[in-house]
C-alpha cells in the first residue's frame, strides 16, 4: 500500500517597485540546496492555514498580502510512497521585512529573478520560480 504525502513549497517574494525580489534558503544540513519555504501539509489540515504556518514557523512572516496558485503540482512516488507538492507565491510587504530563520534554516537572502534563478538547483523549483515570475509580470 502507498502512502500519501502532501507536501507544500512557497515562494516568498516582495516588490520594489515592478521588480519582484524572492526569498531563497539554505537548510541547516550539510551540502543542502537554496530553496522556498516548504514543508508537510498536516492530515485535515487547509492547503492556506499550512502555507501560513510554514511561513510564520520558518522565517516569522504572518499574512500574505496576496498568495498565488502557480497550478502546477508536481507528483513523484518513493518507495511506498506518493509524494504531491503544492507550489505557492507568498507576497510580503514592498519593502524588505526581516526574517527571523528558524533552527532548520542557515541562510536566507532576498535576490532578484537573475541571480535566484540559477542559484535553484532543483528543475521543479525553476519551473515554479520561472511561473510565478511570468505571472507577476503579466498582470
Amino acid at each position: 500500500m502507498t502512502d500519501l504525502l502532501h507536501r507544500i513549497k512557497v515562494f516568498v517574494f516582495s516588490m520594489r517597485g515592478r521588480q519582484p525580489e524572492y526569498l531563497l534558503l539554505r537548510q541547516s544540513i550539510p551540502e543542502s540546496l537554496w530553496g522556498p519555504v516548504q514543508g508537510s501539509i498536516g492530515f485535515g489540515e487547509k492547503l492556506e492555514s499550512a502555507i501560513r504556518r510554514e511561513v510564520m514557523d520558518d522565517i516569522g512572516l504572518d499574512r500574505p498580502l496576496d498568495l498565488i496558485d502557480l497550478q502546477m503540482p508536481a507528483r513523484w512516488v518513493v518507495g511506498d510512497e506518493e509524494v504531491i507538492e503544492w507550489a505557492f507565491g507568498f507576497r510580503t510587504q514592498n519593502d524588505l521585512p526581516p526574517i527571523a530563520l528558524s533552527e532548520r534554516w542557515a541562510d536566507a537572502r532576498w535576490s532578484v529573478f537573475a541571480k535566484a534563478y540559477p542559484t535553484l538547483e532543483l528543475d521543479p523549483d525553476r519551473a515554479m520560480i520561472m511561473r510565478l515570475h511570468t505571472l507577476l509580470h503579466a498582470a
